[in-house]
């Protein structure tokens, strides 16, 4: 499956078993969301998901949404729309373990930080969880506390090393 460029596209509901494949394939099953929650997710109108896929097989994902900067989607919560946004949240990203290396990941993030950038979005944000603080540092991530009480406790539903961790859609990376 590799030699060809990787183009993404929106996420859809038919790649629901998929994505629910290559979740399983990543994850334990602490981290594991449903399928009617990413159902939900994709019938929100701030979803801006994305996938990449080879000959039917979704291959990785990214599901994201418009938010504000110090909102947290707990696991397991909906993508919430909201009147006004800053924050492109980025909830969960996913690569089939034996396509690790081959820059799906970056595949998946330029062109949705583009399309963020664009619509006039200032930052990104996601919570790191199993020890994926430094891929994200790398990419321009940096942690952020949170000082709202009901946010904090979204981010411990992640576990105790979860951060929430923000970037600024003009940074480099």
């Amino acid at each position: 499956m590799s030699g060809q460029a990787w183009v993404p596209r929106a996420l859809a509901a038919a790649d629901l078993p998929g994505l629910l494949a290559v979740q399983r394939a990543c994850y334990g099953d602490g981290f594991v969301e449903s399928g009617e929650v990413f159902a939900r997710r994709l019938a929100s109108p701030a979803n801006c998901s994305l996938v990449l896929e080879r000959a039917g097989t979704v291959c990785a994902y990214l599901a994201a949404y418009r938010s504000v900067q110090g909102k947290v989607t707990p696991l397991h919560g909906d993508f919430e729309a909201m009147a006004h946004t800053d924050t492109l949240y980025l909830h969960d990203m996913a690569v089939l373990p034996a396509l690790g290396g081959q820059g799906l990941a970056r595949a998946l993030l330029q062109p949705l930080w583009a399309q963020a950038t664009a619509a006039g979005l200032v930052h990104t944000a996601l919570v790191s969880v199993q020890g994926s603080q430094a891929y994200w540092a790398r990419h321009g991530y940096a942690v952020q506390p949170l000082a709202d009480a009901a946010q904090q406790a979204r981010l411990a539903s992640y576990g105790e090393e979860a951060v929430y961790m923000v970037r600024s859609l003009g940074a480099a990376a």
